[in-house]
């Protein structure tokens, strides 16, 4: 064998191995897209979640602050209207957060005293309730805790407690205090007795939300 011939042999030999090499070689996974992570800091109180740590300024006794960690949470859902809760114990209390989007309005509802009434705590029948369900008037009031409350609405509630798809549901009334900053809500859900809860109407920028 000349030394040509040789020569076109291992020039051919490491082509045939570039080429193989090629063929067997695993292509580069594409770098996975890298999104825009998600401010920490400026977390408002519509970003909560389960595990979230919340304090609401000046909400506590004596003015103190009043601070939870979510371990609730449910999702609502009333016709096109949705919204949701976050929920958890301060003291022996269990307080929950409810947090609307009304008009492109953040709107949140704090019931923060652990109360739950009954209709003759209110003094309201259960006909009341329906007789104000039918004509479905806001100028329908009762008087409780030395105010007078107005009737908003009421109808089916859809709710999806902690993430779950299926859903439960329970006929709601709601009300608002005559000088606008508490709201009543009533719920009756079958097979168990009306229970209501009273909220105060809280400023989105006096809650803070810490994620761990």
């Amino acid at each position: 064998m000349g030394p040509i011939t040789l020569t076109l042999l291992l020039v051919l030999g490491a082509l045939l191995f570039m080429i193989l090499k090629k063929l067997f070689e695993r292509p580069a996974a594409p770098a996975a897209p890298v999104g825009p992570k998600q401010d920490l800091a400026s977390l408002t109180v519509a970003d909560a979640r389960l595990g979230d740590n919340i304090s609401i300024s000046g909400a506590g006794d004596n003015f103190s602050d009043l601070d939870f960690t979510v371990d609730h949470g449910n999702r609502y859902e009333a016709g096109e209207k949705k919204w949701f809760d976050v929920s958890g114990k301060h003291g022996e209390l269990r307080v929950s957060l409810e947090v609307r989007d009304e008009d492109d309005e953040l709107e949140v509802r704090g019931f923060l005293d652990g109360r739950k009434l009954s209709l003759e705590d209110l003094g309201v029948s259960e006909d009341d309730l329906a007789q104000m369900d039918q004509r479905q008037n806001t100028a329908d009031n009762f008087e409780f805790d030395g105010k007078n409350w107005y009737y908003r609405l009421s109808k089916e509630v859809g709710v999806f407690h902690d993430g779950q798809t299926q859903g439960a549901g329970f006929y709601g009334w709601e009300f608002i205090e005559e000088t606008g900053q508490r709201f009543l809500a009533i719920r009756k859900r079958e097979g168990e007795p009306f229970s209501a809860s009273v909220a105060v109407k809280l400023n989105p920028a006096d809650i803070t939300v810490f994620r761990p």
